[in-house]
């Protein structure tokens, strides 16, 4: 990229933040249970106050509320959404776009809540341009990172706001394709951040055992770990060392892009345990077109060096 068509990109990327926030955009319907009842069933989130109309009078909310995290929900558009030509992200997508950055992948979310919604309140939100940096040499490709900032309104009161990071890049195999280079050794597997609150599932995995958090106070079981329970409030954990077996739940087939040290197309099930948890992983020993939800799985593990073992799934010697 010439240091002119940067540039016209930085000048084009002013003139949508000189903007300011988009015109409020209402959501299709008001907070309302049935979309709640969807939500809370997918995410696994059992949490009385949000359904449960005896609960919540109960409760220091004193009535029904909403999922705090659901905020976006509110005011996605749907299956076949129609862009608003005044909406910053999609005008400077527009932008990069026409400049030859066709590829886009998120990199980052970050949400914060003022208060619950309650039922039947009706929520608008307005989008505008924070950053737009670049352009940036990556392992995709030369891209931009671009930076929007949400805010959801009820009246004039904002409820939540979101920072939303995209990365829009030229793939790099496009700019590479004529070189041919030599192929490059395989790259090590990417590792997980290991923190207080899932140390214990990675010594677990390097013992051979597949350990689900448990609450130390209300004894429920929860995958991915928290250092709260969400059912009692308790800090308290404990852990059940799982049977390992399981059936699919349901799965995806990963083609692209690539992925450091694992061979494509590679498989990624989300299995519900037989103790009642969700856990998320690559299922091996089997064609991605042979996959069936309720497939019976049995955990296996993968030492990859002394610090780390991942587990997977493989078809259970049991099916």
């Amino acid at each position: 990229m010439t240091s002119t068509e940067a540039d016209e990109i930085r000048l084009a990327a002013k003139r949508i933040a000189e903007r300011g926030s988009s015109a409020p955009r209402p959501a299709r319907d008001p907070v309302n249970l049935p979309m709640i009842n969807n939500w809370v069933e997918a995410m696994g989130d059992a949490n009385p106050v949000y359904t449960s109309a005896e609960a919540a009078a109960e409760s220091v909310h004193g009535g029904l509320v909403a999922p705090p995290a659901m905020a976006q929900v509110w005011t996605m558009g749907g299956l076949h959404p129609q862009r608003d030509p005044d909406d910053p992200l999609y005008a400077m997508m527009g932008e990069l776009d026409e400049a030859g950055y066709t590829s886009v992948v998120a990199t980052n979310c970050d949400q914060t809540y003022h208060r619950y919604l309650e039922h039947d309140e009706q929520v608008v939100v307005t989008t505008k341009l924070d950053s737009v940096v670049g352009p940036k040499t990556t392992g995709l490709g030369e891209g931009w990172f671009v930076t929007t900032r949400n805010t959801w309104y009820v009246g004039d009161e904002p409820v939540a706001e979101m920072m939303f990071r995209v990365l829009k890049f030229k793939p790099a195999e496009a700019e590479r394709a004529a070189a041919e280079p030599e192929p490059e050794p395989p790259a090590e597997v990417v590792r997980p951040a290991i923190n207080r609150d899932t140390a214990y599932f990675w010594e677990g995995t390097a013992a051979g055992e597949l350990r689900i958090q448990r609450c130390g106070g209300c004894g429920l079981l929860r995958h991915p770990p928290g250092p709260m329970c969400p059912e009692c409030g308790a800090t308290k954990r404990t852990h059940l060392v799982s049977d390992g077996l399981g059936e699919v739940y349901s799965y995806v087939v990963h083609h692209r892009p690539a992925i450091p040290g694992k061979e494509l197309p590679l498989v990624i099930a989300l299995v519900e345990l037989d103790e009642g948890v969700r856990v998320l992983g690559e299922l091996h020993d089997v064609e991605p077109d042979e996959v069936a939800i309720g497939q019976r799985v049995q955990v296996a593990y993968q030492r990859i060096d002394d610090d780390l073992t991942l587990p997977y799934w493989k078809p259970s010697e049991d099916a």
